[in-house]
Order: structure tokens, then C-alpha cells, then sequence
């Protein structure tokens, strides 16, 4: 995961908030700084909701045990119940996803890959993998890959607010394109995004480059 120079800042404890459902959970974004405005990092996706397919009882119930350990900040513990969950239902995305935060908060970088990748082949449509697969891109600086996650998990989740953010980030100060990254910001803001200083970026933005853009939330 990142370094904490490398945030824009993130909430205390956000990553472990977590929705109990075993198609996709994660923690919640914070504001970047306007002082690490040029050393930003991804922001995490908050907590989404996706359809619940038949469960079988006996896996919902150790998927919630797993997800009581990982809020209680018992990770060893929590990596060995949802690798298990997932070694025996591998169809379930939700807990792949789980082992992926893990393994990314653990900073076991590999290991978070291959459980995000596990997490979206088993479910294509989970953008909260997704857009844990372009953090980690990014951060490895594979751009290109970065850019087609997020991008994948907005076509997917259109109205997906970090990866929006995400996507913004990573045009502004890695792909160096600022009218793309005017877009995504204001499709950030469209979706409900809460950080309002992000306009004010989308601001600096048009001031530094001379770009005029109409206010629109639309995704580039």
C-alpha cells in the first residue's frame, strides 16, 4: 500500500470499514490534502452493495465470522477464515476481495493482486476489486493497466465515485492529461463525491492550462 508522503490522506481505520456482503467490501476515501496535492495517492472505494446470489448458510455465516475479525483488527486471523472461505466457495467475490484489502494492508503486494484478480474473474461486474487492481497498478507504475481498471470498474459502476477520483488522480499527476482529469473530477462530483476541494483542483486545473470545460460529470 502506499507510504504515508504519498497520501492525499486517509481516514483512521477507513479501510476496514466494511459492508457484509460477500460480493464486494471495502473502506471509505478521504480528502487528499491541498499540501500532498502533487504526491497524491488513489483514494479507497467505500462501501458498496452489490446482488446478493444464493449463499449457502454455512458460508454466509463464516464470511460474517471473517468479517468480524477483520474489524477487530485481527488480520492474521481474518486472512486465514477468508482464505479458507475462499478456497472452499471460490465463487464467492466477496471474500477473494477481503483477502485482496488484507494482503494490501499487510503490504503483501503480489498476494493482494492475485486475490483482486481471483475476485473479478469470479465476478467480472465487482468494481471494488476493480478499482483495488488500479491502485495497485498505480502504484507499481503500470499507468496504462491503472487507467483500463478504473475504467472497468466504471463501466461496470458508472456512478462509482472513487473510481472516478481514482481515475482523476491518475490523468492529473501520472499521465500528466488535465482535461481528462478535469472530466473525471467532475464526474466525481457528479456522482456524490463529498470532497469539495476536488473543485478546487478542477479549478487550479483550468487556470494552469488554459482549459475552458463545461460543467458536466461525465465520464472521459
Amino acid at each position: 500500500m502506499t507510504s504515508p508522503a504519498d497520501l492525499r490522506g486517509v481516514r483512521a481505520g477507513a479501510a476496514l470499514l466494511l459492508a457484509s456482503v460477500l460480493a464486494a467490501c471495502v473502506g471509505a476515501p478521504a480528502p487528499r490534502s491541498s499540501a500532498a496535492l502533487r504526491a497524491a495517492a488513489p483514494a479507497l472505494p467505500p462501501p458498496a452493495a452489490a446482488a446478493r446470489a444464493a449463499i449457502p448458510a454455512d458460508a454466509d455465516r463464516r464470511f460474517k465470522a471473517a468479517l468480524a475479525l477483520m474489524q477487530a483488527q485481527q488480520p492474521e486471523d481474518a486472512v486465514q477464515a477468508f482464505a479458507a472461505l475462499a478456497r472452499d466457495f471460490p465463487a464467492l467475490s466477496g471474500a477473494l476481495t477481503n483477502l485482496g484489502i488484507l494482503h494490501a494492508q499487510a503490504r503483501d503486494r503480489d498476494a493482494a493482486l492475485r486475490s483482486f484478480a481471483s475476485a473479478v474473474e469470479a465476478n467480472p461486474g465487482n468494481a471494488v476489486a476493480l478499482n483495488w487492481l488500479g491502485v495497485l497498478y498505480r502504484e507499481s507504475g503500470d499507468y496504462a493497466r491503472a487507467e483500463q481498471a478504473y475504467r472497468r470498474a466504471l463501466a461496470v459502476q458508472p456512478g462509482y465515485a472513487d473510481a472516478q477520483l481514482n481515475l482523476g488522480i491518475l490523468y492529473e499527476l501520472y499521465l500528466r492529461r488535465p482535461q481528462d482529469a478535469i472530466a473525471a473530477y467532475r464526474g466525481y462530483r457528479a456522482a456524490g463525491g463529498p470532497d469539495l476541494i476536488v473543485e478546487a483542483w478542477i479549478r487550479e486545473l483550468e487556470a494552469r492550462h488554459g482549459i475552458e470545460t463545461a460543467h458536466s460529470g461525465a465520464t472521459p
